[in-house]
């Protein structure tokens, strides 16, 4: 099946996607997606709600206690390493930038806690760009349509990169997520009407 083909299954399955994750101003949906690691989306929803009347900004981030945000964040597990990253790429943003997200990559990921996944989801959602972000649903996704062959996620947006145009990335990652998340499951996939099945490795 070539790119063009998957891409129209795609927008058949899910025409306008959108992220799920409630923010405001790309620094809360920085944080949103630091809190989403082996989260749900509805789980960082609601605990950004209350995060944000206090923490919303760089600069209150970066002065809170870290004792104060793990108890805010508890629920969305880890929140000992994720309170302490938020803290941290808070302070990383005052100190670098000024207070302001920065909108390429390699600026992106110098800040703490900061990795390609997540840097590639603000590029893509908050600014606009063309970035692929590989999370465990686009690399799930991708390893059954036989797109990769490995557990690897950067290996996998290199090989999506190459296989898809760009002005494909943004949306094709969460067309990929919705599908991964709803349909394509890990556990007891929805295979009935999937536009996939005859190219399926599962």
């Amino acid at each position: 099946m070539q790119a063009e083909e998957i891409k129209k299954h795609f927008d058949n399955l899910f025409p306008s996607p959108k992220c799920e994750l409630d923010y405001e101003t790309p620094f809360q949906l920085l944080v949103a997606v630091i809190l989403s690691a082996q989260c749900t989306d509805k789980r960082v929803c609601m605990v950004t709600k209350e995060l944000f009347k206090e923490y919303g900004t760089p600069d209150k981030m970066a002065k809170a206690e870290q004792g104060e945000i793990e108890r805010l964040v508890h629920s969305c597990g880890f929140y000992h390493n994720k309170a302490k990253n938020i803290i941290a790429m808070s302070r990383d943003l005052m100190n670098k930038f000024n207070g302001q997200v920065p909108k390429t990559l390699e600026e992106l990921t110098t800040l703490s806690g900061v990795g390609r996944k997540t840097a590639n989801v603000v590029i893509g959602e908050a600014f606009g760009g063309d970035a692929f972000a590989v999370d465990t649903h686009v690399l799930r996704v991708s390893n059954r349509l036989g797109l990769v062959k490995t557990d690897d996620a950067g290996r996998c947006e290199q090989a999506l990169c190459s296989y898809f145009p760009q002005k494909y990335w943004s949306g094709l990652h969460l067309q990929m997520v919705h599908f991964g998340r709803y349909k394509c499951r890990s556990q007891n996939p929805d295979c009935t009407e999937c536009p996939f099945v005859k190219i399926c490795k599962k």
